[in-house]
């Protein structure tokens, strides 16, 4: 299967998806807890895959090669988690939020989870401007060409996705929707 694979076989590619993704994807989630994360590293393990399919070495150990992708890209991910802007203003709470302060600390995490939980509701290219925007601090250009959509696109989608964002969270201390909402 694997030489078929290097070949460029597409019946080769879907036999190996078939037989490997539901493994990776369960590998994955037990570091990743998330799956619509968990989802896109095992797309992309199938699409470097893929991509570099001619180099492939290991014809009898596909699944170690497999395996070795999918950590990798799990650290990947956990490493991209700890530059958020999202979990650097987590880790400054945590110094900030002593044992004197637990209910601020629980408040906040209140305010993230209820974030997360009203970006799910968001049509996916709606949730991806704010996350990029908002969360990983990219301009609108940057957002646009990612995405594939017009820089108008990306201003439209932001600010009705801020407003209902402010909206929602309107019950959450002022400083916690600074955070989110200022660019």
């Amino acid at each position: 299967m694997v030489f078929e694979l290097k070949q460029g076989s597409h019946r080769a590619f879907d036999a190996i998806y078939e037989k490997y993704s539901r493994r990776l994807y369960l590998y994955c989630f037990q570091y990743v807890k998330n799956a619509e994360e968990t989802e896109e590293i095992v797309q992309d393990v199938f699409v470097k895959l893929w991509t570099s399919r001619e180099k492939i070495k290991q014809e009898e150990t596909l699944s170690s090669l497999l395996f070795i992708m999918s950590k990798n890209s799990v650290i990947t991910a956990y490493r991209k988690n700890m530059r958020s802007p999202i979990y650097a203003e987590y880790v400054e709470n945590q110094e900030f939020c002593s044992q004197e302060r637990s209910d601020q600390w629980l408040e906040y995490s209140e305010f993230v989870k209820q974030l997360n939980t009203i970006l799910e509701t968001f049509p996916k290219t709606q949730r991806r401007v704010i996350e990029l925007s908002r969360i990983q601090g990219l301009d609108n250009k940057s957002i646009a060409a990612q995405l594939c959509i017009s820089e108008q696109t990306v201003k439209n989608l932001s600010s009705t996705g801020i407003k209902a964002l402010r909206d929602q969270l309107k019950g959450f201390p002022t400083i916690f929707l600074a955070l989110l909402l200022m660019n």
